[in-house]
């Protein structure tokens, strides 16, 4: 099965900020950050596999800087690694104030996603290409942290 580069999924997802989503200190709700992000991981891992995909996992994920009303919310994704039928995608989280420009990174995160086959069941997806050193590292990382995830599914089911 032929490889995709890691540049093929990069993927940007943006929005506003509004009110019907923000806590009473104003603030974007983590759970609709959290939202955006699993939406952005989605997108790079549709690009890669070509096909559905489903969200198996999200990673630990801190919010440094509240994301507030008004703001632009810009993440950012991409294929870390392709294991057989399940991917890791790394997404990050930027906000960008529009009245002054300045731009912070607000989160981020790692999750994996499972591609499916038309009825369904996990299907095997292309392997992904890492082309420069900064790909390579998250293609190494995305092992180790694999081997996390799984013994913490063993443990979880024990």
């Amino acid at each position: 099965m032929k490889g995709r580069a890691v540049r093929e999924s990069i993927s940007e997802y943006s929005e506003v900020a509004l009110p019907n989503d923000a806590n009473p200190l104003g603030n974007l709700l983590g759970g609709r950050v959290m939202h955006l992000v699993d939406m952005a991981g989605a997108l790079a891992a549709t690009r890669h596999a070509r096909r559905p995909v489903v969200t198996a996992s999200m990673d630990h994920m801190s919010f440094l800087y509240p994301v507030q009303i008004g703001q632009l919310i810009v993440l950012k994704s991409s294929v870390n690694r392709v294991f057989r039928t399940s991917m890791e995608v790394g997404v990050k989280v930027m906000v960008e104030d529009l009245t002054t420009g300045q731009v912070r990174h607000t989160s981020s995160a790692y999750l994996t996603f499972v591609a499916l086959d038309a009825d369904g069941h996990p299907a095997e997806v292309c392997p992904v290409i890492p082309e420069t050193a900064e790909e390579k590292r998250r293609f190494e990382e995305a092992g180790a942290r694999r081997e996390y995830r799984l013994q913490q599914k063993s443990r979880f089911r024990e």
